[in-house]
């Protein structure tokens, strides 16, 4: 029961994300969306991390088989991708390197903050 109980707290952030999406008129994903709302209800402790952590952790681990069909999918389209491969490993590398600078940066801020929030 308690996995039910996690897993509703998830969607429930994700059906929010979609209803954002329709409502709100700009090209961001409704994944995005319930995310931030999800980072919000955490960070101000409207939701415990205990309610999702199980759950959460266990869509996590299972994410690298969410990757096998788009990869495999890529090899239909080799005739068009190869051409540009060179100029496409050289965008996804420097949007990876500015992802984890961005993801460390607000990681830093955030264990920052918590041993703040510990101290006083």
């Amino acid at each position: 029961m308690k996995y039910i109980s996690q897993m509703l707290y998830i969607l429930l952030f994700s059906l929010l994300g979609e209803f954002l999406q329709t409502v709100i008129p700009l090209p961001i994903p409704a994944a995005i969306y319930g995310l931030v709302l999800l980072l919000i209800a955490l960070s101000t402790g409207l939701l415990k991390e205990e309610k999702i952590a199980e759950t959460a952790g266990f869509l996590v681990s299972a994410m690298p088989i969410l990757f096998v069909a788009p990869v495999a999918k890529l090899l239909q389209f080799w005739g068009i991708i190869g051409p540009n491969v060179v100029a496409i490993c050289v965008v996804m590398a420097v949007s990876s390197v500015l992802v984890f600078a961005v993801a460390g940066l607000v990681t830093k801020c955030c264990l920052r903050k918590k041993e703040d929030k510990n101290d006083g």
